[in-house]
């Protein structure tokens, strides 16, 4: 009698899982959502008017905590190619807000996945928001106002702030005055909202509902 052929089954690829699936799409409603806000920016008191104030970070902020600190870093990168469109920055502009964006949600997203509590979540949002701030000295010092001069003088930049407060003479100046406690300002608003928003998200934005 012919002996029969063992035969092993073949391993077969895993197919695309239904998690990741949903990761990627939630990952691309936020960033459309902060693509959004980006554009609706707005001006705020006791700041110079080329300086505005916009809450897109929030999504990506709301994807760190729910999906991981990669979805956060997604949701800045996608909504600043989707702004390069418009830009009148030539890029800086959204290369800053990429880079100030990923010190705001990287480490709010690392620190709520070690420690998955309000407690955790609002002590990654305020180390986020103050690495955001802390760069954000260096990311204008050093990137953004010197391609700046190149749309408009470095003395009427200064005289912007000197208008609003005599004593600033200087770019750095301006910068610790101003600038670092507006983007510490901002981190702490995008971070207000997402604390009042994600408890209602979470279950949708997970799949659990």
């Amino acid at each position: 009698m012919e002996k029969a052929i063992k035969t092993t089954p073949t391993k077969k690829s895993k197919p695309f899982s239904r998690q990741n699936i949903r990761k990627l799409t939630v990952t691309a409603i936020l960033s459309a959502v902060a693509a959004l806000l980006m554009f609706l920016d707005f001006s705020t008191p006791l700041m110079p008017s080329f300086i505005k104030m916009d809450v897109s970070d929030f999504p990506a902020l709301i994807a760190s905590f729910a999906l991981g600190p990669v979805s956060g870093v997604l949701v800045c990168l996608i909504k600043n190619l989707i702004n390069l469109m418009t830009t009148s920055t030539g890029g800086v502009g959204e290369l800053s807000n990429f880079i100030l964006g990923c010190m705001l949600v990287i480490p709010a997203g690392l620190i709520y996945k070690h420690k998955k509590t309000r407690v955790g979540a609002f002590i990654g949002a305020l180390v986020g928001a103050f690495c955001m701030a802390a760069v954000s000295f260096f990311s204008n010092m050093y990137l953004v106002y010197p391609v700046y001069t190149n749309f408009m003088p470095m003395e009427m930049i200064i005289q912007a702030y000197n208008t609003i407060l005599p004593s600033v003479t200087k770019l750095w100046q301006a910068l610790l005055i101003f600038n670092v406690p507006f983007t510490f300002v901002k981190g702490l608003l995008c971070s207000l909202i997402t604390f009042v928003l994600y408890k209602r998200l979470s279950p949708i934005l997970k799949g659990r509902n």
